[in-house]
């Protein structure tokens, strides 16, 4: 199955550019401080249809078959795919919500439709490169009116 990047965006010291994979479910770092060589400096799950549970199976060179953990955060599960992002000034917290529009998200995300969209915070080491899920900031716009 093919990614779909659906945002990213260029830390604004120019060592770091970030995107996320909508359908896969990834939000990835590079260090782009050698343009010519980007290194993959973080990737973290938030979601996607590679999740365990899915219909989707990711094929491993070795024919293997396998699906990705995804956390939960304050005991929901995250739904859907990360889809927007937004880099604090900082650079410390990346912001990425789940919804891209509600027609792809009624195909590929029905349970979005269902129990609605959320934010949520990953927080960046910006010294090393990496990416951490923080536990502590669940927006679930589903509980709202």
């Amino acid at each position: 199955m093919p990614g779909l990047i659906t945002d990213f965006l260029i830390s604004l010291d120019d060592r770091f550019l970030y995107f996320v994979n909508w359908l896969h479910g990834d939000v990835r770092q590079y260090n782009i401080e050698d343009p010519k060589n980007p290194v993959l400096t973080g990737q973290i799950w938030v979601g996607g249809l590679l999740k365990k549970g899915s219909p989707v199976k990711v094929v491993g060179e070795d024919g293997n078959t396998y699906q990705i953990d995804v956390p939960q955060i304050k005991g929901n599960s995250l739904r859907g795919g990360p889809q927007m992002i937004q880099l604090s000034l900082d650079g410390k917290r990346l912001y990425a919500t789940n919804s891209l529009f509600s027609a792809w998200d009624r195909q590929f995300y029905p349970e979005i439709m269902e129990k609605g969209s959320h934010i949520i915070q990953i927080d960046v080491d910006t010294d090393k490169g990496g990416l951490t899920l923080n536990p502590d900031l669940f927006v679930d716009f589903g509980d709202e009116p």
